[in-house]
């Protein structure tokens, strides 16, 4: 009788684990270029989901069409960036004009600056601040390479 009471608790054991497991984290297929070399078209991706950004981590966070860019394919659901500056940080010249930003401008609250890797990246250098509600989460790691491996070539 007592094998079977075990048995249950690690079931119980294992149901709850994987549930929070799946709370907390989360895989997302990369799409585009504008991270590579760190991350190419078809990576996965394992986002833990927080609250808690530091400058220099990676970030998947809700994709919307910004106002102004017109028509066109539809953007993909999720984006990845690289968090270059956080509330309070100065505004990167690089994105002060995208945001309106005077010298010595501080990143306001609730806004994330963020930025790809790649010479060709739609971010914060186009469409200005990022609302820090739209983080999904932080990469943790690439889980797999995309299709044409881990070089990029096919």
């Amino acid at each position: 009788m007592w094998f079977v009471l075990i048995a249950v608790a690690v079931l119980i054991a294992v149901v709850v684990l994987g549930v929070v497991a799946r709370r907390g984290l989360v895989v997302v297929r990369v799409s585009g270029v504008s991270m590579s070399p760190a991350y190419r078209p078809g990576d996965r991706v394992l986002v833990r989901r927080t609250g808690a950004v530091r400058r220099g981590q990676v970030v998947v966070f809700e994709s919307t069409r910004p106002s102004g860019w017109g028509t066109g394919p539809p953007a993909p659901p999720w984006a990845i960036k690289r968090v270059t500056a956080l509330p309070g940080d100065p505004v990167p010249t690089d994105v002060a004009e995208a945001v309106a930003a005077r010298p010595g401008e501080c990143v306001p609250e609730g806004a994330l600056v963020v930025v790809g890797d790649g010479t060709s990246s739609a971010d914060s250098r186009v469409y200005g601040y990022l609302p820090a509600d739209r983080v999904l989460g932080v990469v943790v790691r690439r889980l797999s390479p995309g299709p044409s491996g881990p070089s990029g070539v096919p």
